[in-house]
Order: structure tokens, then sequence, then C-alpha cells
């Protein structure tokens, strides 16, 4: 019974520190403090992500108090299925993700029809999350929605970083990319503000920066589709090759007196998790926020650093942030979160006093695109004896990429549903 009460104790804290890192980072609490006051025009909100919803909801309330109404508060959001929320006069659109469906790309034209309705005297506010890749798009001229959804799948599969990922996206795209910031008129204000979910917080990486500067180019884009052995469609390959499909760059116009300002980003919502972990009574071993990584090589990494602290007799909290990233060689289900906390599992071997939870911030981790997919997963001690108790093999699951079926059948997904923001992973490991 003892065992039972102290792993349910566990489990308490690591929820604990996950939320509170999840909490700092939501639009309530980090949005209305950069809102600018109305301008003589209209406010035109334009929202994308998994904090679209959410994001949108909070800048319509803060000008339907300052006294705007329908002519002169208007927009859309554009969110992923199942993290739609009420945002008053803005309406909210939900899309696919991470694969882009016709309802996003509906959405998407919708979207740059306001961009280029603004005039002097509008403010045009863009609100980006991660997640707004998927959500907004626009293919290049020639480019069907099958053809960018079967690119959009096969960089997924084939284990590319985000910034790698969106580097091709951006570059068969008429929205991203700074591209939305051509469709507002000169002389129209435009501020965009963004929650970061990206390594570094480079905002050209953020939903693919559809507001600001690309600093990639269409060779970079081929060289990443050749690297990663992407058999591209036909049109795909005539996109990357067409020179009107390179993206705007630093000194364009279009940027001019357009700010970009990050609203909340994974370091701090790393920190929040520290003070509540600290609060535990732990020391906090912080690895930082942009870790980046196969995830079943971080995993095993990190095994090994809680099993030397757990030798050295440390009561210690474990965390990381960051983007890990899969390479899909099985045929199983999961995410970069689940098969981090599966590798960490074989690496623990079931040594006592260690437990963890790994999850994305937004509320899924890979899965089949539908809200109700796991967020991670957590590993205690029994982990691998309950699998071995039910005739599981960890190592094959693993080879599998079959994360989700593993911790379906010995117990410890994490399903906490759509958390309406996004500061990528949350990675803690309890020791002592």
């Amino acid at each position: 019974m003892g065992g039972i009460v102290e792993s349910q104790a566990r489990e308490a804290e690591l929820r604990r520190i996950f939320e509170s890192a999840v909490a700092s980072a939501h639009p309530r609490q980090v949005l209305a403090q950069h809102l600018p006051e109305p301008p003589t025009g209209r406010v035109i909100v334009l929202a994308a992500g998994k904090a679209a919803a959410s994001m949108a909801a909070v800048a319509e309330a803060f000008y339907r108090e300052r006294g705007l109404g329908p002519e002169r508060l208007s927009g859309l959001a554009v969110t992923r299925d199942g993290y739609a929320m009420d945002a008053g006069l803005v309406p909210v659109v939900e899309g696919g993700h991470p694969l882009p469906n016709a309802q996003g790309l509906e959405a998407s034209a919708r979207i740059v029809d306001l961009a280029r309705s603004a005039r002097p005297g509008d403010l045009v506010l863009a609100l980006i999350s991660g997640g707004g890749s998927a959500n907004w798009l626009m293919p290049a001229q020639g480019v069907s929605l099958a053809d960018k959804q079967a690119v959009t799948k096969a960089l997924l599969r084939s284990g590319a970083g985000i910034g790698e990922i969106n580097c091709v996206r951006k570059h068969l795209s008429q929205i991203k990319g700074g591209r939305l910031a051509r469709a507002v008129a000169e002389g129209v204000a435009l501020l965009t503000l963004a929650i970061s979910d990206v390594p570094g917080d480079d905002p050209g990486v953020i939903a693919s920066g559809p507001t600001v500067p690309d600093a990639t180019t269409l060779a970079e884009a081929r060289a990443v589709v050749e690297r990663r052995a992407i058999a591209l469609p036909p049109s795909c390959v005539a996109a990357l090759n067409d020179p009107a499909n390179e993206s705007p760059k630093p000194g364009d116009p279009a940027f001019a007196d357009r700010p970009f300002h990050i609203v909340s980003t994974p370091r701090a919502s790393l920190e929040a998790a520290a003070r509540t972990a600290e609060g535990f009574g732990y020391e906090v071993l912080s690895l930082g926020a942009d870790l980046e990584g196969e995830a079943r090589e971080v995993g095993a990494e990190h095994a090994r650093m809680a099993l030397d602290a757990a030798r050295a007799g440390r009561r210690v909290a474990i965390l990381s942030g960051g983007e890990l990233t899969v390479t899909i060689r099985g045929e199983g289900r999961g995410g970069p979160n689940q098969e981090y906390a599966l590798a960490l599992a074989i690496g623990l071997a079931g040594a006592p006093g260690i437990a963890a939870l790994s999850a994305d911030t937004d509320g899924t981790d890979g899965g089949g695109g539908l809200a109700s997919d796991p967020a991670g997963a957590f590993v205690s001690p029994a982990t691998l004896e309950r699998a071995r108790a039910a005739g599981i093999d960890p190592a094959a699951r693993l080879a599998d990429n079959d994360s989700t079926g593993f911790f379906e059948s010995v117990g410890g997904l994490f399903v906490p549903g759509p958390t309406h923001t996004n500061v990528n992973d949350c990675r803690v490991i309890l020791v002592g």
C-alpha cells in the first residue's frame, strides 16, 4: 500500500509541475498587457495555431471593454480540431493538424481577404502560436491540398526538425514566410503577438513566420528535401525550382514599422515549472528549454543522468523543454514525448525512487490529430514490471515506434485535453 501511495503522490507532483508550466503561458496570463489601445479605425484580429481561439478571446474581450462593437472589431481565428472556444465577435474555425485540411484551406483564403481589406487607420492584429503552419495554408500556384498534405506527412515521418519542416513549407506557400504581411497594404498598422513553441524563439519558425522576413531560401528548402530523402510530388518539385516562390527577405517594405513581439516562451514556462518543483523540496537541474534531438536517444541520455543523481543520493528534479523528433521506421502509434518516456523507462530499468512525466504543453503529442490524443506519458518504477507481467517487450515496442500502444497496455498515458496554449514540450524527472 505504501508503494501505491508514494506513486500517487509522485504523479500528483508531476502533474502540478506540468500544470504550472502551462498556466504561466496561457493567453489570459500573458496577452492583454501587450495589446495596444484601439486605433481610430477597425481592429482586425487574425489568429492561427493551437492558442488561436484563446488568444482571440482575450483580444476580443480587451477591445469590447474599450467600446468597440462589430462595426470596428472583426477577424478570424483558425485553430486545431477540438481547440475551439468562444471568442465573441471573432469567429473560430477548426482546421487540421498536423496535416492541413480543406477547412483550413478555406479559412486561410478568408484570412488573406481580411488582411487585404484593412485601410489606413485600421490595426491588423496577428496572433500567432504553434500549429499555425498547418492551420494557415495557401499552397503555391500549381500545388494542390493533397500534394501539400503528402509533403507534410513525409517531412514528419523523416525525423526532420521543425526548422527544416517550416523551411520547406514556407516555399510551398502563399501565406507563410512573410507573405501575409505583403497582403496588408502599406500604411496600414500590423502588429504580431506570438506564443513561441520553437527552440530559440525564432519568429521565422513560429507558425512558419507569416508576418516576418524569411531568412531561408528555395535552395535551402531543396537541400532539406534531398537530405531527408523526401519524394516530392511533381508540382512541389516545380514550385521549389520556381524563383517566383522565393520568400520576402529582410529589408522588404512589407515589414517596415510592423513590430513582432513574443508574449510567452518555453523558457518562461520551464522557469515556472522549476519554481513549483522547488516548492516540493527538489533541487532543480534545468537542461534548458531548447533541447532538440531524437526522442529515444535523449530519453536514454536522461535516464543515465537520473541514475547518476540517484546513486549520489540527490533529491533532484531534472527539467527540460524544446522539441524532440521521431524518425518513423515502425508501424506503431506515438509521439516524441511518449517515445522519450518509453526510452527513459527502458534506460531506468525500474530503478526505485525515480518518476517522470514527458508531455506537450498544447495537450496532444503525435496521435491521429484528435483533441483526445495523449499529451505524453508517466514513467514510474513499476512501468517495466507491468510490461513484463503483460508479456510486452518494451524494446520491441520502441523499435516499432509504438509508444502509445505500450503505455495503453501498461498504463501511464497522460491525456489532459487541449490546454489552449503551446510552448512546446515539458519533461520532468523526479529523483530521490
